[in-house]
């Protein structure tokens, strides 16, 4: 397979608003600063955080987002350094039903949910961005396709929950929780693939591990092709000469 994970993208009214919100959050830079394109990315060339990219779009946010951040944390202290830092930079906290746990729920100022991690051992090494979560309805499934997607190995898969992580144990985790509500309306968040080789021979192979045509374009045709997992979560698979990522 050629293809890999490339960034987690954003639809948003202002793209560079709420790009310098979460560059300032990570300790991250704008790499890209178009009108149609935001991006911001880890300062290390040689890392393996995958980039951001934020793109105009009217937002229709209907109830919480199926794709979200974790952010990782050394120490408690360190936890609640990053929730204040958050807050002073425009976050708010939200409350999703989540009741008394360690990790800290907030909303970016455009609305997009994030938590906080309280420090866990199998984020030590992830960089800011402890993991890319999905709600799904079948982690196993949609791990295994994310898994066949990305060349990223399953390295733990449950009925509540599913994890991916490439396998230079390097960068963030791609995780899938059980949730029992339907994808309703498109995505506001994505994921982006990368082909490096032969893109209408990775297409095809991408359907024949259960993606489906995506019911709205993500991206210009050109830059490449919008498609849909098993549970119809939008992705696109670029052409290698738009790479997003850093890695």
């Amino acid at each position: 397979m050629s293809t890999r994970l490339a960034c987690v993208v954003f639809d948003a009214d202002r793209p560079r608003f709420v790009a310098d919100f979460w560059a300032e959050l990570l300790g991250w830079a704008v790499t890209i600063d178009r009108s149609d394109e935001v991006d911001v990315a880890a300062p290390d060339p040689d890392g393996a955080d995958l980039a951001l990219t934020f793109l105009p779009a009217a937002r229709a946010k209907q109830g919480k987002n199926r794709i979200h951040l974790d952010l990782a944390s050394r120490s408690f202290d360190h936890q609640r350094v990053q929730v204040d830092r958050a807050l002073a930079l425009g976050a708010r906290r939200i409350d999703i039903g989540q009741g008394a746990v360690p990790w800290v729920v907030l909303a970016d100022p455009e609305g997009n949910e994030f938590c906080v991690l309280e420090p866990r051992e199998e984020y030590v090494d992830t960089g800011a961005v402890a993991a890319i979560v999905v709600d799904t309805r079948d982690p196993v499934r949609l791990a295994e396709f994310w898994s066949a997607a990305s060349g990223w190995p399953v390295a733990h898969g449950g009925e509540r929950w599913a994890g991916l992580r490439s396998a230079t144990g390097l960068g963030s985790w791609l995780e899938f929780v059980r949730t029992p509500e339907q994808k309703s309306g498109p995505n506001l968040l994505h994921l982006d693939l990368t082909s490096f080789d032969d893109h209408a021979a990775e297409v095809a192979r991408l359907r024949a591990a259960g993606a489906v045509p995506s019911e709205r374009d993500v991206r210009n045709p050109e830059q490449g092709l919008s498609l849909a997992d098993p549970e119809t979560n939008e992705f696109c698979v670029l052409r290698a000469a738009h790479d997003c990522s850093t890695v």
